[in-house]
């Protein structure tokens, strides 16, 4: 009886760990048309719908040239400030050089950036943080240089 019952709870166990199933591939895709749709927005100039590709929260952490930066909105004006005209935002280029899986939810993605404009050019490298929240992909840190 003592061995059916554990065996009843390791069915379980073996059964909650088979609900968490990850499709890479699928979450991969996603995260590129995340990338993809914050190029064609940072080219359009629309900041405001760049950052959608962002966790609009208070604990959105990004790392760049000024130093640690916390907030979508903090984030946001200083890309306004930063990219005031579609001048200074040009066409964006990513190159995506690797996206992997921290854990079944996570992924960080590495890349470099290429700005064409017409105040000069711009290029950099980037680590990024995406996380699943509520069905989306969403950068939840973002370390350019």
């Amino acid at each position: 009886m003592r061995y059916l019952y554990i065996l009843g709870i390791l069915m379980g166990l073996a059964s909650c760990h088979q609900e968490i199933k990850v499709d890479e591939k699928a979450d991969k895709q996603q995260i590129i048309e995340v990338l993809k749709a914050q190029e064609q927005a940072w080219s359009n100039h629309d900041l405001e719908e760049y950052m959608q590709g962002y966790w609009k929260s208070d604990s959105l952490k990004f790392y760049g040239s000024r130093g640690l930066t916390y907030g979508w909105d903090k984030t946001l004006s200083n890309y306004k400030k930063g990219y005031p005209s579609r001048a200074h935002t040009g066409t964006l280029n990513f190159v995506i050089n690797d996206i992997s899986r921290i854990d079944y939810e996570s992924y960080f993605v590495m890349g470099e950036y290429h700005l064409i404009r017409s105040v000069g050019n711009a290029d950099g490298t980037f680590m990024i943080i995406f996380k699943k929240i509520n069905g989306h992909w969403k950068i939840v840190a973002d370390s350019s240089c």
